[in-house]
């Protein structure tokens, strides 16, 4: 694993051309909608951009996952990160210039200019996190997010137990889908348990700015929330020092709040990123919906364990969460996915 500054300019900018003898008995593929070298034995090069520190929780189960794959030898891996919107393109082109065969990383933000450099790079396989779906015109650029609604779910269920002022924090970051989408989750599973409560939410326009989402939290526990959702770092800290309950979402931060985050949900990026790279290997890559591989029953999501919270949650709330997560991982309980910006009310 090599951590790459984004402001490093490592290449010059010179297209690269397709190699039919880069390994020994590769052959370049001409199926429609498929790119990519068969490839047998050996890692492939991996590349990823992310627009802020491997340190935050989306990101850091990325890596993670990455990390995971270079200690199997299957890939190589560079990074970039706290990479702007503005030079995401630029860092993009040199990695694809430098032959990496599979570039990863979020475009939430640079969405037009990173699939034009799919369609510039057609040899490259991209599988990018994304608020949109595949296109035609862009066959190597494959796309995934964090479905972890499922998890979402259940931690909800958790939330309505424990709540005694049925009144809910919930601090996200940007009203997107991705982040929608958890939230109503959430709400859903605290109404199994709680059906009377009531929810302030709120949207701190950035996805990394745990001061700002500290104070947020604290406006929300004065507004009368004795438990937060804590989309955003920072406001697990509130929780803390005010002496309310958190739940944590895609990292798993009990061990660092343990009378604070009663529950979390977990995202697990390696299902995703070992379809991508069995893809790559295979020389089969094609523009596809990653999505999927973040579902409960690909186990691309969990519930953490609870820690210190173990045995204090209400025997009744955990038995309706192992009933409901059986059903979802058997296929007989669907999570409703619900994209729309969810309001306080």
């Amino acid at each position: 694993m090599t951590r790459i500054p984004s402001t490093s300019r490592p290449l010059s900018l010179k297209r690269r051309h397709l190699l039919a003898g880069a390994a020994a008995g590769a052959a370049l593929l001409t199926l429609p909608g498929m790119i990519g070298r068969a490839r047998a034995d050996g890692p492939i090069k991996v590349a990823a951009i992310y627009t802020v520190p491997v340190e935050q929780q989306w990101v850091s189960r990325i890596h993670k996952a990455a990390n995971a794959a270079v200690e199997r030898g299957d890939i190589e891996y560079v990074f970039s990160e706290n990479t702007s919107n503005n030079d995401y393109e630029r860092v993009m082109r040199e990695y694809a210039e430098a032959g990496h065969d599979l570039i990863i990383g979020e475009v939430f933000g640079v969405e037009d200019a990173a699939r034009q450099v799919a369609r510039d790079y057609p040899e490259t396989a991209f599988l990018m996190g994304s608020s949109f779906m595949p296109k035609d015109d862009a066959p190597n650029f494959a796309v995934f997010d964090n479905y972890i609604q499922d998890a979402s779910y259940l931690s909800g269920i958790i939330a309505g137990a424990m709540t005694k002022n049925n009144n809910i924090g919930m601090v996200g970051g940007f009203p997107i889908p991705e982040v929608n989408r958890l939230m109503h989750a959430f709400m859903a599973g605290v109404k199994e348990t709680a059906p009377d409560a009531k929810f302030q939410v709120a949207f701190i326009g950035s996805w990394f700015d745990p001061p700002k989402a500290k104070e947020t939290a604290f406006a929300q526990i004065d507004g009368g929330a004795d438990i937060l959702y804590a989309e955003r770092f920072g406001v697990s800290d509130a929780a803390k020092e005010k002496g309310v309950l958190a739940i944590g979402n895609v990292i798993d931060t009990q061990s660092d709040y343990p009378d604070t985050v009663a529950a979390s949900a977990l995202w697990h990026f390696e299902p995703t990123l070992d379809h991508a790279i069995a893809m790559v290997k295979a020389g089969s890559f094609k523009a596809e919906n990653y999505g999927v591989y973040s579902f409960m029953k690909e186990d691309g999501c969990s519930l953490a364990p609870l820690g210190t919270f173990e045995g204090k949650v209400q025997e009744e709330a955990m038995k309706l969460v192992a009933e409901r997560e059986a059903a979802i991982r058997a296929g007989t309980f669907e999570v409703a996915i619900n994209d729309e910006e969810p309001k306080s009310n």
